[in-house]
């Protein structure tokens, strides 16, 4: 995503960079603005740790520590992959671990990534690490508070559904509670999100249908972004300028809407001149169910959330 941004350095000098691909940056000011984090973990010298360091677990860290939430020096993580746990190593410098118990025993405050199908095996293998000491917040999709604490009867839950773009800063994340959390517990989850995006805690009944709107909803707009940018190219736009100008709409459509607060059907109207070529595209958008289109995926992934959460 291109986006302007405000930065300011350690001396406290402000620089301004227009239309930087923030993604590059973060990669850069991890390499060369933050320091790097020392090899040896000693119990709960750290401050947040990751169970799982897939791509949603590095978007993540990498968000925070943009946002200089948490340094490299106060993360841990695991990850069994081998190949997987040295790009982490070599590209965040933080700690990474093969057993999940190091990451336990150096931190208090756990983020759960691993697959949902790992969930079970991973808490049955921390019984005995894991404390009321320890705060979990879950990013496993469809996994339940009440099956989390089932089988971890001791720490503390707070399940979460980030989404991609919080390596961006731009997640659209939500949380719901489980019974043993407290409201400091919230506070330091919605800390995390709200450092990456927004957050928003909802009831947990709701957190399935997050997962198929926001929770998904990035791969969406990635495909029509990529389909603007097809027709562009079609009617004889280069590549290059055709995906900036699809990602670029997308974009500042999205900013109108939160920025103005009015309906999306309101904004609509506004560009679609009577018989003009706005309309006439919409009545092919229509005529092709590109509404019933979306709201059939969102449906179709929250009842996939649902189901996830119902396996053992």
């Amino acid at each position: 995503m291109l986006c302007d941004y405000i930065k300011v350095n350690r001396r406290g000098r402000t620089a301004r960079a227009l239309n930087v691909d923030l993604a590059a940056r973060i990669e850069v000011d991890l390499l060369m603005d933050i320091p790097i984090a020392r090899s040896g973990v000693t119990n709960m010298t750290k401050k947040i740790g990751f169970i799982g360091a897939g791509n949603m677990a590095e978007a993540l860290m990498k968000g925070i520590m943009f946002t200089k939430l948490y340094s490299p020096g106060e993360i841990v993580a695991s990850e069994v992959y081998g190949p997987r746990r040295k790009y982490i190593a070599d590209t965040l410098k933080i700690d990474v671990h093969e057993d999940n118990a190091a990451v336990v025993k150096a931190a208090k405050f756990i983020v759960l990534s691993v697959k949902p199908q790992q969930v079970k095996e991973v808490l049955t293998s921390l019984k005995g690490h894991l404390t009321k000491d320890h705060l979990v917040m879950s990013i496993a999709a469809g996994i339940t508070t009440s099956f989390l604490e089932t089988n971890d009867p001791v720490c503390r839950f707070v399940r979460v559904m980030p989404n991609q773009p919080c390596m961006v800063l731009a997640s659209a994340s939500a949380f719901s509670r489980g019974t043993r959390a407290t409201a400091d517990d919230c506070a330091k989850v919605d800390g995390v999100l709200k450092a990456v995006g927004v957050s928003y805690e909802v009831n947990e009944d709701l957190l399935d249908a997050v997962t198929g709107l926001s929770g998904s909803g990035p791969a969406y707009a990635y495909m029509i972004i990529e389909a603007l940018s097809d027709g562009g190219v079609l009617m004889g736009l280069p590549r290059d300028v055709s995906v900036k100008l699809a990602a670029q709409t997308l974009l500042g459509a999205a900013k109108t809407i939160l920025e103005t607060d009015e309906h999306p059907g309101k904004m609509k109207e506004i560009v679609c001149s009577p018989g003009g070529t706005t309309i006439e595209a919409v009545k092919v958008l229509e005529d092709c169910g590109l509404r019933s289109a979306l709201m059939n995926a969102v449906e179709a992934a929250t009842l996939k959330s649902k189901e996830l959460g119902k396996k053992d």
